[in-house]
């Protein structure tokens, strides 16, 4: 519920703009964009931080704090009088949102084994698509009122979706729970197992919630499956976040002559394609225990979509090649969060490698903003073109990690273990995280 309301509060400007958000607030030429771009400058400012806070506040605490902060800003969009205002509003509504897709990562981590973990974050990722429909349904409903609270037209869609988001993170703050050993729902026996489950795959560590130190917090950071991980994530959200924001403009574009409301409606489909995807593959990578194999078979179907989309102006192909870039974008935010989670050891080093992974994945929505411009309109060509250009990357990406990850494995086998650790501290060991010599990559 928290991840959907803030999809819905970071998208559903895409939905205003189809009923008159530029014209009532005199933006021009760029401007619509150069708004949406404060949203990820501060995001990106605050991703890392906002995790380590999240690790020394808990996620019971942070994370309702965090979602009634992105509820009251989206509130404060329904007041916002002109380019200047908006852009503040907007630089607030991402400083908020910035902690929350990685602290929900962290958040599950803290109950999950490795294997386990992508398809626990598919459940709540898949808000973000739903949060496209839901908030296409919604925004045409809003837009069937009269008026609420004296505000009409697009304001109204902020009021209401600020209002709803507010009381979902009240609620938050009183049922979340840190972790298992403080969850009062489990008994003192199903605690330790919990605890237990997570301690026995966590090569050379001793305790399953760290203090936050240096060398781990590095380690996570640039860890090379991080990295690489990260670049996908950067290049796959130019298609995610593009969709999410543009896809209204992008049906515009293929049905001109529909209603906007039935314009709005069209954008629905094409999420539920992307939510019952982002679930699918997801459990189907728990069940093998794999991640980079369904990256790979993930990303062709964008890059499929853009060709059709690319190659043709025929209404009907454009609208099919929505549904198979959504459904091959959507499931990489757990495909990709699982990933760098699993391929490090310590708390710590989990916290800062996903914190990495999403701030990269919001320098791709900053690009993104910037992808579909007034004047490549009506049909968008670049930002059509960069997309297929990013997806194809992404799968060029994911081969080389793959392969990369088997023969240094290969490369690690060979290793003495106990001369590697001998004379180490405890301590010394700890820190080594994923350079420890029995650890081994998670494909």
């Amino acid at each position: 519920m928290l991840y959907l309301f803030c999809f819905i509060d970071r998208t559903n400007i895409g939905n205003a703009r189809l009923v008159g958000f530029e014209k009532d607030l005199g933006l021009k030429g760029y401007d619509y964009n150069a708004v949406l771009s404060y949203f990820y400058i501060s995001y990106i400012l605050f991703e890392i931080p906002a995790n380590m806070l999240c690790k020394w506040m808990g996620p019971g605490w942070f994370l309702p704090i965090c979602t009634i902060g992105f509820g009251i800003s989206s509130l404060a969009y329904a007041y916002v009088k002109d380019i200047h205002s908006a852009a503040g509003v907007r630089f607030l509504l991402g400083a908020f949102e910035a902690g929350l897709l990685p602290g929900l990562a962290y958040y599950l981590s803290r109950w999950y084994r490795r294997s386990e973990l992508v398809f626990r974050l598919s459940l709540y990722i898949v808000a973000a698509p739903l949060a496209g429909a839901f908030g296409g349904l919604l925004a045409s409903g809003i837009l069937k009122m009269t008026s609420v609270a004296g505000l009409r037209t697009w304001r109204m869609i902020f009021f209401i979706e600020g209002i709803v988001t507010i009381g979902v993170g009240i609620i938050a703050l009183f049922t979340m729970t840190d972790r298992p050993g403080s969850a009062r729902w489990l008994s003192e026996e199903e605690k330790d197992l919990a605890i237990s489950r997570l301690k026995s795959e966590r090569v050379g560590v001793t305790e399953v919630l760290d203090r936050i130190d240096k060398p781990k917090l590095l380690r996570g950071m640039f860890c090379p499956i991080t990295l690489a991980t990260s670049w996908i994530f950067l290049l796959i959200n130019i298609t995610v976040q593009g969709l999410s924001i543009f896809a209204p403009t992008i049906i515009r574009t293929i049905y001109p002559k529909h209603t906007v409301i039935s314009q709005q409606l069209h954008t629905v489909p094409l999420y539920i394609a992307g939510a019952v995807l982002t679930v699918a593959i997801s459990f189907a990578s728990w069940k093998y225990d794999r991640r980079t194999l369904f990256m790979l078979i993930s990303g062709p179907l964008i890059v499929i979509g853009y060709v059709m989309f690319l190659a043709t102006n025929n209404p009907q192909v454009r609208f099919g090649a929505t549904f198979l870039i959504a459904g091959g974008a959507f499931p990489f935010g757990a495909l990709c969060n699982a990933h760098v989670s699993a391929n490090v050891v310590s708390d710590t080093a989990r916290s800062s490698a996903i914190a990495t992974n999403v701030m990269m994945g919001n320098l791709g929505g900053l690009i993104s903003t910037w992808s579909f411009l007034p004047r490549d309109a009506p049909n968008f060509p670049i930002g059509n073109g960069l997309n297929l250009a990013s997806s194809t990357l992404v799968v060029i990406t994911a081969a080389a990690m793959l392969v990369w990850m088997k023969f240094d494995n290969k490369k690690r086998e060979n290793v003495d273990v106990s001369s590697k650790l001998a004379g180490l501290s405890q301590k010394q060991i700890q820190d080594m995280d994923w350079r420890h010599p029995a650890f081994r990559w998670k494909l």
